[in-house]
Order: structure tokens, then C-alpha cells, then sequence
């Protein structure tokens, strides 16, 4: 069997470069590893290249902005959804879309009351949730 290997060059916003080489056996954990680490030391994409061309999408990055960590509500996204699009959406749609996220393994959702709260959930959950 052919040795795998797998190299990944960035360079972040303030132009500090990153190399990474994968040989051998490479696994999807360890690639996982890899994008975790990337998390770490924050290197993402320019927020100029995010596509904004859908509600869903414009729904994850108000997700994305304003809830890395915390938990949050439909009703909440409708109020920032709102005030950075300028534009009305219902609420069954923010919600349609949440569901779709949880089942996706994008963000977990718990029960509070009368209404859901959502936490986005990080690359190690999303893999436990997986198993």
C-alpha cells in the first residue's frame, strides 16, 4: 500500500505562515487534530470570502459571530439576524434551520422551559456525538 502524504500550507491575517506534513498513516482523527489545531492558533478564512448567499447561511454566521461559545436561543438569532441583515425573517425559519444545524452535529440543543437553547459544539464533541 502507498504511503499517504498530506501538506498543508497558510498563512493567517497578520502573515505569520504555518506548514504542516502528514506521512504514513493518516487517519481522519489525526487530520482532525490537525483542524483543531488550527483552531487553536485561529487561522480561518478572510471574512470577505464567507458566502452570505443563503438565510441558512446567513443564520450560521450570525451563529459563528455572536454564540462561539455560549448558549443561545431561536429568538435571539432573530434579534441579531435582524439587526445585521436589516431585513425580517420569521422565526419558524430560524428554527427550521437550528433543527437542521442539531442534526448535522453542528450545534447541540437541550430543552429550557418552553424553548430550546443551542450550543455550537466543537470539532472533539462533534466526534463523540458521532460514535
Amino acid at each position: 500500500m502507498a504511503r499517504k502524504r498530506i501538506r498543508i500550507d497558510l498563512e493567517d491575517t497578520d502573515g505569520a505562515k504555518y506548514n504542516f506534513s502528514l506521512e504514513g498513516n493518516v487517519t481522519r482523527e489525526k487530520m482532525l487534530k490537525i483542524f483543531e489545531l488550527m483552531d487553536l492558533i485561529n487561522i480561518e478564512e478572510p471574512e470577505e470570502s464567507v458566502q452570505l448567499d443563503s438565510v441558512g447561511a446567513k443564520i450560521w454566521n450570525i451563529v459563528d459571530k455572536y454564540f462561539p461559545l455560549g448558549k443561545f436561543t431561536s429568538n435571539m438569532i432573530l434579534e441579531k439576524y435582524e439587526d445585521e441583515y436589516g431585513e425580517p425573517v420569521k422565526l419558524s425559519v430560524i428554527s427550521t434551520y437550528l433543527s437542521r444545524f442539531a442534526l448535522k452535529g453542528r450545534i447541540g440543543r437541550e430543552k429550557k422551559g418552553k424553548e430550546w437553547a443551542y450550543q455550537v459544539l466543537k470539532l472533539a464533541q462533534r466526534e463523540q456525538n458521532r460514535v
